[in-house]
């Protein structure tokens, strides 16, 4: 992580803070579109670190929204079961309109206006596979997180 600070740091970004070791990062930087410092940072994570990796940028407005939009915050306790599948771009507001449960795990999975919420409560591994619906539905992608990550980096924000 300590690589990736520098790297951040040397493409220009300031206030850059990592959590844990699993590439999560708030940072500041100029005012743009996050697709523009999405790709900013995957060509210096390229030319720099010769990794190939796809960034996901949230505004600290974006990460918010995901926050506020939890659908099941009285009943999912345990924030390492509960899923959020950020998207890494905005999808069509027609698709998301209402919250619609989704097919694979109609109980326990909703869609959002910026992420899929999936309640594990038998743990993740047990949990339906949500791919196809956000795959075949959606055509996004997305990065996945557990409800305690993304409540820390709204913190750190």
């Amino acid at each position: 992580m300590a690589d990736l600070r520098a790297l951040l740091e040397g493409a220009g970004y300031t206030a850059v803070r990592t959590h844990l070791n699993s590439g999560n990062v708030v940072l500041t930087g100029e005012d743009a579109d996050p697709a523009e410092h999405a790709e900013r940072i995957e060509t210096a994570i390229r030319e720099v670190l010769r990794m190939e990796v796809r960034c996901a940028v949230l505004t600290a407005d974006d990460l918010r929204v995901v926050v506020d939009g939890h659908p099941f915050a009285g009943v999912a306790d345990n924030g390492s079961r509960m899923m959020a599948y950020v998207y890494v771009r905005p999808v069509d507001p027609a698709l998301v309109a209402g919250n619609p449960a989704v097919p694979q795990d109609p109980e326990c999975a909703r869609v959002g206006d910026r992420a899929i919420y999936q309640w594990c409560p038998d743990g993740l591994m047990a949990a339906p596979d949500v791919a196809p619906y956000i795959k075949q539905q959606l055509r996004v992608d997305v990065t996945a997180r557990n409800w305690n990550t993304i409540t820390k980096l709204a913190e750190l924000i």
